[in-house]
């Protein structure tokens, strides 16, 4: 379990545990993850390695771009601070190049996890071959033509959204369908961001559904659709939220359209996936993996 809470300032003069440990029922730990980057490969790597943890209350940080001596005195101070408050070694998630300024942050009060250090060392070990001492070479293979890559296929998901426009499908590489709040729309982004994937989605509105068959503007792009489906539960908690006490949100309503979009999809031989337990990451990677869809980027 992630919680929040900023960290009060003190001085980082650090005593013995005993002494420090506060009132802290819940027994929060900070974790933080610290990169000389973007910090974004510590912290999903982190966060799910913390995921399995989940009796535990975890105060996450995440400090960038920690590419000098003084900044890493400047984590190392907050380091510090979370433990003076928690009385619990805070744990460091790091991916530090430098070995000074890893040195650094391993000066701090805290349960180092460098998350780099021991792949990299038993790499360099079975190849011969020392390692650049260079920050950032985990993106540097992020050229112009993968950005203009994903920012195309950005711009295509959005320009291709809720089955607003219909004539680009030919370009597309998928075509998400479903009801009404059934996730095709951040799944879009998702994969135009994570991987390129030039997706479009038409949502299958109750005219559609009571004639049991596809529109018109989807019909020869049959071989490009994959259906989302979402517990009926799920979906009424969902519309709720957007418009409470109306027929769209009802539990009638809402199993009725996925009664009828199951059949079309069983009808017309269209593949799909449950949703309903499912982060967008995982519905991606399922619909990439069912259809053989191939990742333009990473």
């Amino acid at each position: 379990m992630f919680v929040n809470h900023s960290i009060e300032p003190a001085k980082p003069t650090i005593q013995n545990k005993q002494a420090l440990q506060v009132d802290n029922d819940q027994n929060i730990r900070t974790a933080f993850f610290i990169s000389d980057g973007t910090a974004i490969t510590a912290e999903t790597l982190g966060r799910a390695i913390l995921s399995q943890f989940s009796s535990v209350p975890f105060e996450t940080r995440v400090l960038p771009y920690v590419d000098s001596l003084e900044r890493a005195e400047d984590a190392v101070e907050q380091i510090n601070m979370a433990y003076q408050r928690d009385g619990l070694l805070p744990l460091v998630f790091d991916t530090i190049v430098s070995p000074d300024i890893r040195e650094k942050i391993n000066s701090a009060h805290s349960c180092n996890l460098d998350m780099y250090e021991g792949l990299i060392g038993r790499i360099a070990e079975e190849t011969g071959v020392e390692p650049d001492a260079h920050a950032g070479h985990a993106h540097d293979n992020v050229d112009s033509e993968t950005y203009k890559e994903r920012i195309d296929a950005v711009h295509f998901a959005l320009d291709n959204d809720d089955g607003a426009r219909t004539r680009h499908y030919h370009a597309a590489d998928i075509i998400l369908i479903g009801v009404s709040r059934s996730g095709k729309t951040p799944t879009s982004l998702y994969l135009a961001l994570q991987f390129g994937i030039r997706a479009a989605n038409y949502p299958l509105t109750e005219e559609d559904l009571n004639d049991n068959q596809l529109p018109k503007a989807l019909r020869e792009h049959k071989d490009k659709l994959f259906g989302l489906l979402i517990d009926t539960d799920r979906l009424v908690k969902i519309r709720q939220e957007r418009r409470a006490g109306s027929r769209y949100s009802s539990y009638q309503q809402c199993q009725q359209e996925q009664r009828a979009i199951q059949g079309i999809y069983i009808s017309q031989g269209i593949p799909s996936l449950d949703v309903s337990e499912m982060s967008v990451e995982e519905i991606a990677t399922r619909i990439l993996q069912m259809t053989g869809l191939k990742r333009r980027i990473g």
